[in-house]
C-alpha cells in the first residue's frame, strides 16, 4: 500500500471517528447543559488540570516512542503496559490522598468525593493503552472509530439518565467512568495483542529516554492548558468556569475533528519517512495548508455565528460563555500548524530539543498570564490569543530548519488561506448585523443563512484564485 493510499485512507478514516465521537458527545452535552447548571460543569472542569497531568505522568511519553520505532515486539509493548500499569496505581494514590487539598483550594467540598471517583479512570485506562497505540501506529482508525463510537453513546446514556433522575455532578462523573469501562473492554475483544509477564530492562531505557523527554514537555503544556482552568476555578465562582469550560469545548470541536485526527495519521506517517527529509517537507507542507484551508474558516464562521449557536444548542442561560467562545475560536487556528511543527522536533528523535523549546514557551507564558489577571477573564483569554501566535513563531523557527522549510516559506504558504477566511468572515459578520437590524430571523436561520453564503464565498474564491490547499484537497482526496 503506497503512502499516499495509506494517508488518503488514515485521514478519511480519522475524520470520520473523530467527527462521530465528537458530534455524538456534543448531542450528548447539548442534552446534559439543559438539564444541569454551568455550576456543575464547573465541578467538573476544575478536576481537568489533575485528570490531565494524571494522564502525562501515566504514560510518560512511552507509547509516543513505540509509535516512532520502527520496529518493535512483544517485550516493548509488554514493558512499556506494565510500566504505565503501575505508574496508573501510583497516579491514583496521589489523587485520592491529595483529593482534600484538591477541594479545599477551590473552595469545594464536594469535590473531595468526586476526585477519588472520577480519579478511578487512570486505573482503567492504563489497561486499553497499548493496545490503542498499537492501531495508532498501524493506522487502523476504522477499528478505532467501531471502539469508540459505542463507549460514547453508552456512557452518554447513563449520563442523561442519571442527570433527568437528579444525580446532579455525578451523571458526569458516572458518564466518563462507565464510557473507559467500556472503551477497555472493545479494546481487548479487537485487539489481538495480549501481555506477557515480561519487563525488559533494555527495552524500558531506550523508550524511556526518548519518552521521558516528552512526558515533561507535554507535563509542562497539560499545566499551561489548564491553567487558564485553574485560575478561573481559583478567583472566579464555579458558574464562571462553566461558561468557560462549555465555551472551550465547543471551540475545539472543529480543532478535534480536523486537526487532531489529522495529527493522529502525521506522526506515524512522518515517522515512516523521518530519514527523507525531502519526502517529509513535502507531505508537511500539503498536510498543513490543508487543515489551516478547513480549520480557519470554520473557527472563523463559529465565531460569526456564536451567539445564535449557543443560543440555540444550549439555552439562553449560557449566553455568557459567547464572547468567551469567540476569542477561543480565534485562538485555535493556529494551533495545527505548531502542533506539527513539533511532531517534525519527535520525529527526528530531538525530544531533548522539544523539552527546551516547551519550557521557553511556558516560562514566558506564565510571566504574561500573571500580568494580565488583573483584567480579568477576558484578559487572559486574548493573552491566550497572543500566546498561539508567539508559539507558532517559535515552533516553526526551529522545525522548519529540519527539513528545510524555514517561517519565511511557511507564511507564504499560510497567510493567502488565513486572510481569505478572514475578509470572508467580516463580512458575514457585518452581514448578519445588518439583516438582523431589520429582520427577525430565529436562530437556527441566522447560522444556515450565513454559513451557505460563507462556504459559497470562501469555496467560490478559492477555486478563482486557485489556492494551493483547494487543488491538493482535489488530487488527494476526490482523486481528481
Amino acid at each position: 500500500m503506497s503512502l499516499i493510499y495509506k494517508a488518503r485512507s488514515g485521514i478519511i478514516w480519522s475524520i470520520g471517528q473523530q467527527f462521530s465521537s465528537k458530534f455524538i458527545s456534543l448531542f450528548i452535552t447539548i442534552i446534559l447543559a439543559r438539564i444541569l447548571s454551568p455550576a456543575e460543569f464547573g465541578l467538573i472542569a476544575m478536576l481537568s488540570i489533575c485528570i490531565a497531568i494524571g494522564n502525562s505522568l501515566m504514560d510518560s511519553g512511552l507509547t509516543s516512542s513505540l509509535i516512532r520505532t520502527h520496529r518493535i515486539g512483544q517485550k516493548d509493548c509488554s514493558t512499556i503496559f506494565f510500566f504505565n500499569l503501575i505508574g496508573s496505581v501510583a497516579v491514583y494514590i496521589i489523587l485520592f490522598l491529595t483529593a482534600p487539598l484538591i477541594a479545599e483550594f477551590y473552595r469545594q467540598p464536594l469535590l473531595n468525593n468526586i476526585v477519588r471517583v472520577y480519579g478511578l479512570t487512570f486505573l482503567i485506562n492504563a489497561f486499553f493503552s497499548i493496545q490503542n497505540t498499537l492501531l495508532t501506529k498501524e493506522m487502523r482508525f476504522k477499528l478505532q472509530t467501531a471502539i469508540q463510537i459505542p463507549s460514547v453513546i453508552i456512557g452518554g446514556c447513563l449520563g442523561i439518565y442519571l442527570a433527568k433522575n437528579g444525580f446532579g455532578v455525578w451523571s458526569l462523573v458516572w458518564m466518563n467512568l462507565l464510557n473507559a469501562s467500556v472503551s477497555t473492554i472493545l479494546h481487548w475483544y479487537f485487539s489481538p495483542w495480549r501481555p506477557r509477564l515480561i519487563f525488559n530492562k533494555k527495552s524500558f531505557k531506550k523508550h524511556f529516554h526518548f519518552g521521558y523527554k516528552m512526558t515533561l514537555s507535554g507535563l509542562l503544556d497539560t499545566i499551561y492548558q489548564n491553567l487558564y482552568t485553574v485560575i478561573i476555578g481559583r478567583f472566579y465562582a464555579a458558574t464562571q468556569l462553566g461558561f468557560y469550560s462549555r465555551a472551550e469545548s465547543l471551540s475545539q470541536l472543529p480543532i478535534g475533528i480536523i486537526s487532531t485526527s489529522i495529527n493522529k495519521v502525521t506522526y506515524p506517517m512522518f515517522s515512516s519517512i523521518s530519514n527523507d527529509d525531502v519526502k517529509l517537507k513535502v507531505v508537511y507542507r500539503k498536510l498543513m495548508q490543508q487543515v489551516l484551508f478547513w480549520n480557519a474558516p470554520i473557527l472563523i464562521f463559529l465565531a460569526v455565528i456564536a451567539e445564535p449557536l449557543i443560543s440555540l444548542l444550549l439555552t439562553d442561560k449560557w449566553l455568557p460563555a459567547v464572547q468567551y467562545f469567540q476569542i477561543l475560536c480565534m485562538a485555535g487556528i493556529l494551533y495545527p500548524v505548531h502542533a506539527y511543527n513539533l511532531n517534525i522536533l519527535k520525529v527526528k528523535g530531538h525530544s531533548g530539543q522539544f523539552l527546551k523549546l516547551e519550557i521557553i514557551k511556558k516560562v514566558l507564558s506564565i510571566i504574561g498570564i500573571i500580568c494580565v489577571i488583573p483584567f480579568g477573564i477576558l484578559g487572559l483569554l486574548y493573552f491566550q490569543l497572543f500566546y498561539t501566535v508567539f508559539a507558532y513563531y517559535i515552533n516553526s523557527s526551529y522545525s522548519g530548519k529540519l527539513i528545510g522549510y524555514p517561517l519565511k516559506e511557511q507564511l507564504y504558504d499560510i497567510i493567502p488561506i488565513l486572510v481569505l477566511s478572514a475578509l470572508v468572515g467580516l463580512g458575514c459578520f457585518y452581514l448578519d448585523k445588518w439583516y438582523t437590524n431589520y429582520y427577525s430571523l430565529n436562530n437556527l436561520l441566522r447560522i444556515f443563512s450565513i454559513g451557505v453564503i460563507y462556504g459559497g464565498f470562501y469555496l467560490g474564491i478559492s477555486n478563482l484564485i486557485r489556492l494551493t490547499a483547494i487543488i491538493d484537497f482535489k488530487q488527494l482526496i476526490l482523486k481528481q
